[in-house]
């Protein structure tokens, strides 16, 4: 093999004894996933919002950003469930860059896997600690969920990933919801091949183990945009974009039809500033349609404590080292305004 091998890597249970959920921590992420886990069933009728940075940089930003979260959750519970976003591995179009928090617990740094493993253990342990929140992560690599399988409410599987056959078995094997993000290319098939996947049953080979998954009725899909064929971004969130999803759930046996609305990304041509408005034109389709309002469970936003990024090297703290985001005051915004709307 063309590859150096450094150093094994701690077994997950390793990093979970050095970074253990209490019981209270245990009960607080149970009494969240339920909350969540009602949405996606119907049995909830509140909205769901995952947000929060690009990729997850720096300790203490993200904690005070999500610290932030939990005054204003408090304030729309009746209405919103609030899921922040740590996304400690970061997908590359090219493989070139800042790959997270997993690969670099310092951007500035060369890449530490180990130290990286710890960080993100703790930095999540950490936010479920001191806010109550247990969070939203994204499965880039299937085998390193299990580092933080006992804190995430939420997981998506990226318009990269989505066809991989090792993310849809994992997905099926998994006891909260699942996001299936369209393609990068937009066929919206192969996204409903994912979620039928991850709904169902499967046998394979995971961490050294042939295990047998119990099929996942909580997989969904995420619209997030898509690129066409000359690299155009083509948004996928209007009215006749989510009817046109309705129809094809309407040709399957799938569970618990859901979406969720990614406003970043190729839906807003990465104009970060478009969320707002894009969140507002969901809700007034949701009010146009009882197929779309029963379909649609909630959004995806990219938000951060200062508007906009920077590179990895700079110094502007709670600005994203990645893609741009929503900051902080127009993100408190947003969420009110959505509450009223609701």
């Amino acid at each position: 093999m063309n590859m150096d091998f450094k150093r094994e890597m701690p077994t997950a249970r390793v990093i979970k004894e050095m970074y253990p959920l209490s019981d209270r921590l245990v009960e607080t992420k149970a009494n969240n996933d339920a909350e969540v886990r009602q949405i996606f069933l119907g049995q909830s009728h509140k909205f769901l919002l995952v947000i929060g940075p690009c990729s997850a940089d720096r300790e203490d930003a993200v904690l005070e950003y999500i610290g932030r979260l939990r005054e204003v959750q408090d304030k729309v519970q009746d209405k919103i469930v609030i899921v922040p976003r740590i996304y400690t591995n970061k997908p590359r179009t090219t493989g070139a860059g800042y790959k997270g928090m997993l690969h670099q617990p310092d951007p500035n740094n060369s890449p530490d896997l180990l130290k990286g493993l710890i960080a993100i253990r703790k930095l999540h342990v950490d936010a479920l600690e001191k806010t109550g929140f247990s969070c939203a992560d994204e499965m880039l690599y299937p085998e390193n969920h299990r580092y933080l399988s006992d804190c995430l409410s939420y997981v998506a599987v990226g318009a990269r990933s989505v066809e991989d056959q090792q993310h849809r078995l994992v997905a099926s094997g998994l006891a909260i919801p699942v996001g299936m993000k369209n393609p990068t290319g937009g066929d919206l098939s192969v996204m409903m091949n994912s979620i039928t996947a991850a709904q169902n049953m499967h046998t394979f080979v995971f961490s050294g183990w042939e295990v047998q998954s119990k099929g996942n009725p909580l997989a969904h899909a995420i619209l997030r945009g898509y690129a066409s064929k000359h690299g155009r971004t083509v948004p996928n969130y209007h009215y006749e974009d989510l009817q046109f999803l309705c129809e094809l759930y309407s040709n399957t046996n799938l569970q618990n039809p859901s979406v969720i609305v990614d406003c970043n990304h190729s839906n807003s041509g990465k104009h970060w500033a478009e969320q707002p408005r894009i969140a507002q034109e969901v809700l007034h389709s949701m009010r146009c349609s009882k197929d779309v309002a029963s379909l649609v469970k909630g959004l995806m936003i990219e938000s951060y404590l200062v508007d906009g990024s920077q590179k990895p090297d700079g110094c502007v703290y709670g600005q994203s080292i990645t893609d741009p985001c929503l900051g902080w005051e127009k993100t408190e915004k947003m969420i009110y305004e959505l509450a009223d709307l609701l």
